[in-house]
């Protein structure tokens, strides 16, 4: 099944809408919560993206996923999986206005240092976020049907981005 590739010019009012989701979250999965970050294209400012907002939920300890999972599955998230093999549990609400990607990770967890390394350097880094931008637009071109490509043909920029931002050689 294609994935298709939808961006948009960067919404200002995605902050906005990241604090509600944010402020639902919490109210649903206390007292399982450490953090609650926006993540991903639209927590970038001046950035194209795709149109849903992404969240990376840090829960207390990792035997928190099976009650936060249940929580999350009766406000009617729909479950991904854990598409990488790193513990991280995906779930979307399409009908979210924006619609909403969550992240369950548990504690201390790599894919989400990374992505908070990765946005926290586009953020404020004008020319890198630029290029970004521009690979992206051109990959959403290239891959327009086929959204598993498009974000695995991102991976080496972003990898570089955050070991030039790690100050990895």
């Amino acid at each position: 099944m294609s994935i298709a590739v939808e961006l948009v010019p960067y919404d200002p009012d995605w902050p906005a809408a990241f604090q509600r989701i944010r402020d639902k979250l919490e109210r649903l999965l206390t007292p399982y919560v450490v953090a609650i970050e926006h993540i991903g294209s639209t927590s970038i400012p001046g950035l194209a993206a795709k149109p849903l907002v992404d969240i990376d939920i840090i829960l207390r300890s990792s035997d928190d996923v099976p009650l936060a999972t249940q929580l999350l599955l009766d406000q009617d998230y729909e479950p991904r999986g854990n598409r990488y093999d790193d513990d991280v549990w995906a779930f979307m609400l399409r009908d979210g206005k924006p619609p909403e990607r969550i992240y369950l990770c548990p504690p201390n967890n790599q894919t989400h240092q990374r992505r908070v390394i990765f946005r926290d350097h586009l953020r404020s880094h004008p020319d890198d976020m630029a290029a970004y931008a521009r690979l992206k637009l051109d990959l959403a071109e290239k891959h327009r049907r086929d959204g598993d490509r498009y974000t695995a043909e991102k991976r080496h920029f972003v990898d570089a981005i955050i070991d030039k931002a790690s100050g990895t050689p």
